[in-house]
């Protein structure tokens, strides 16, 4: 057999098993794993590395227009250059509708704003924040059927939020259509009230933010996410889970036999409610919503991703420079937090620390880490198995790790267009120093070495978990 490429004598690690093998790559895809495979035109010895399929970050944002005069950092070149610096091959960005506006048109516009610059494979989710007639009856199920299979819909935020009708009306085309449905939940009553009286107390420093956020209206939403889903009979993804409270109404639907299924990110397993309280305005470098809450809280979110009940491990990279007059500080530098942008960097730095402080700390083992990063999103978002695993007829996609290599994280080091990382001095051990991309080599030992606009759109197909719990058995083929 003619292989394109071999990797040799690296330990293999897919969402299954671990194992000692040659990796054959031919046509971009995996062609055979064995034993003394025959000779590739490329060769590359992986001994004492770990070779794992190209993480999968289901929950990124590049470019996405805000609504207002803020502009995030990373466009589609900069944000999937970091993402394969981390180790990180496919990434799914959202397509925005804002109201008023054709979800075709949020569409075309971002194709247009991705064009000539991803270095890695991509997808869309799409946002659906004014379901019209028009959206609702033609738009979003002929969507769907071009192969935008996954959306997200938001309990909060003015500008994106659905009520309870909305939200009911999109679930019901999602059931028809089998698509995934992710929600942002939070109670945008309880936030805006919370808010208003912290802002009149004078209380406005970044800090607050947390406070006007607080646990119960993370709950509450959560539990409401779950009983219109459970109305509709239609499996969801409740994304970036941040504590106890949401664990428990999403463990409490799980032990019901509902579908629910549950994100989690980097900022709620380092970051506490104290890194918003940093001097002067350096908190703002820590907002994001829900906002990260206490160490009691991050122990109840390691059990989650140990014991089943995340599924998927993202990094909601949502990008604002610190400095200059587009970012964090918009408003200014003394801004109310309502007046904030929204959102932390973390597209290159997730893998590096779950591998660290999940495998290495001997949290999880390395399966599950595969699974969490890599295997479950291509499943939830209709693109496994062609992606998140190695296996014959997979895209070679994968992620060539040094598992005793200690770095300590630093912005300098990234490859983002940040200018901080609220993960700033943390030590981490075990590192990505390569990564391919349908059997490219996109980066290697600090060397970004594919050029802008390489990385191609992928259609997804209809997720198999989106599937109603009231479904008929699928037809086996046999």
């Amino acid at each position: 057999m003619d292989f394109d490429l071999v990797i040799r004598n690296g330990t293999v690690a897919t969402a299954s098993d671990v194992f000692k093998a040659d990796v054959g790559v031919r046509g971009g895809k995996v062609a055979a794993l064995g034993e003394n495979l025959a000779a590739g035109r490329e060769e590359i010895d992986a001994a004492n590395l770990l070779v794992l399929p190209g993480g999968v970050d289901g929950h990124v944002h590049f470019d996405q227009p805000t609504g207002d005069e803020s502009e995030m950092a990373d466009d589609f070149l900069s944000g999937t250059r970091s993402a394969a610096f981390g180790g990180t091959t496919t990434v799914l960005p959202f397509a925005c509708q804002a109201k008023g506006q054709s979800l075709r048109a949020a569409v075309e516009d971002y194709h247009r704003r991705a064009e000539g610059k991803p270095v890695i494979d991509y997808a869309f989710h799409l946002i659906v924040t004014d379901p019209t007639e028009q959206v609702l009856g033609q738009e979003l199920p002929a969507l769907i059927r071009d192969g935008y299979t996954s959306f997200k819909i938001y309990m909060t935020y003015d500008a994106l939020k659905l009520n309870d009708r909305q939200i009911l009306e999109v679930l019901d085309i999602a059931r028809t259509e089998g698509a995934m449905v992710m929600m942002h939940a939070e109670n945008a009553d309880c936030i805006a009230w919370l808010t208003d009286k912290l802002e009149r107390a004078g209380q406005t420093a970044p800090f607050f933010h947390g406070v006007s956020r607080p646990r119960v209206a993370e709950r509450e939403a959560t539990h409401r996410a779950i009983s219109l889903a459970e109305l509709v009979d239609v499996p969801i993804l409740i994304v970036h889970v941040s504590g106890a409270d949401a664990v428990e109404q999403i463990r409490w639907a799980q032990g019901r036999g509902l579908r629910i299924y549950a994100e989690t990110c980097p900022q709620y397993l380092f970051l506490t409610a104290d890194d918003l309280g940093g001097d002067g305005f350096e908190g703002a470098k820590c907002i994001c919503s829900p906002p990260p809450r206490d160490a009691a809280n991050q122990r109840v979110i390691w059990d989650g991703l140990t014991g089943g009940t995340f599924q998927v491990f993202s990094s909601d990279h949502a990008p604002f420079r610190y400095d200059g007059p587009k970012g964090k500080k918009v408003a200014g530098e003394k801004a109310p937090f309502r007046c904030v942008p929204n959102g932390i960097p973390g597209v290159e730095t997730r893998l590096p620390l779950l591998f660290s402080e999940g495998v290495m700390k001997g949290r999880m083992e390395l399966t599950k880490f595969v699974e969490l990063t890599a295997t479950n999103p291509a499943r939830m978002y209709g693109l496994h198995p062609r992606k998140g695993t190695i296996a014959v007829g997979a895209d070679a996609d994968i992620a060539l790790w040094d598992p005793s290599r200690t770095v300590t994280i630093t912005n300098d080091l990234l490859h983002h267009n940040v200018d901080y990382t609220p993960y700033e001095g943390i030590e981490v051990t075990g590192w990505p120093v390569a990564t391919l991309s349908r059997g490219e080599m996109v980066c290697r030992d600090g060397a970004l070495l594919a050029s802008p606009g390489r990385g191609a759109f992928l259609p997804c197909g209809l997720p198999a978990p989106a599937r109603p719990k009231g479904a008929p058995a699928p037809v086996l083929p046999f």
